[in-house]
């Protein structure tokens, strides 16, 4: 399973990759493996302030809908329209062409809370299979 270097991630599998004051977010390989097959994304609006940890997208598949939260806090400045069109990309290209949005961070200590790639791999690791 792939867990790219350079991000960061939270234990409910959002990842983070920091570029300067803003942040893309998505969800991991392993989450969209877990969700299945997704059909719908409702995007948070731009503008938007968002909390760590609090609920900020949710993303529905064949199994459910789930709900993605804000590894930071801070505002939305941008979502990734293709998803409305193609919501599927997350499951394609979860790191790349699947982020959901990005946000310009106001606690940049936040940052610190956050796992490494290595920390995440042990925590999918320990996570029970269903």
């Amino acid at each position: 399973m792939d867990f790219p270097e350079n991000l960061r991630y939270t234990k409910t599998h959002e990842w983070i990759a920091v570029q300067g004051a803003k942040a893309k977010v998505g969800v991991t390989q392993y989450a969209q493996g877990e969700i299945s097959d997704v059909v719908f994304v409702d995007l948070p609006k731009q503008g938007q302030i968002v909390q760590q940890a609090k609920m900020a997208a949710v993303v529905e598949s064949v199994k459910a809908a789930f709900d993605i939260y804000a590894p930071v806090s801070g505002k939305i400045t941008d979502v990734n329209k293709a998803l409305e069109s193609n919501p599927g990309l997350i499951n394609q290209s979860p790191y790349t062409d699947g982020w959901i949005f990005e946000l310009e961070f106001s606690n940049p200590a936040e940052l610190n809370a956050l796992m490494t790639a290595a920390q995440y791999q042990e925590v999918v690791r320990q996570t029970p299979k269903h």
